[in-house]
């Protein structure tokens, strides 16, 4: 029996990735908020703001990352068996 395993059983546990969620949309996202910061631009409140936003989407993704391959393991696991 395969045990579906979502974005919530991953060691952070208190990160819940919503349907539309996308990896590749967070992390351009991170991306446009690290050059913001490096451009110097932003006053020092709107770093701290844009930095919080940037470790969430970056423990975000370590959660899909964790989730995914999980379910690799398990597949392979599943393989294995046959």
């Amino acid at each position: 029996m395969i045990k579906r395993i979502s974005a919530s059983d991953s060691n952070s546990g208190d990160v819940t990735l919503s349907k539309g969620w996308s990896y590749e949309a967070k992390v351009a996202e991170v991306e446009r908020i690290i050059a913001q910061i490096e451009a110097g631009k932003l006053e020092l409140q709107e770093v701290f703001d844009q930095f919080a936003t940037a470790v969430k989407y970056l423990r975000e993704c370590e959660s899909f990352l964790q989730s995914s391959q999980q379910q690799v393991d398990l597949l392979i696991e599943t393989l294995k068996d046959e």
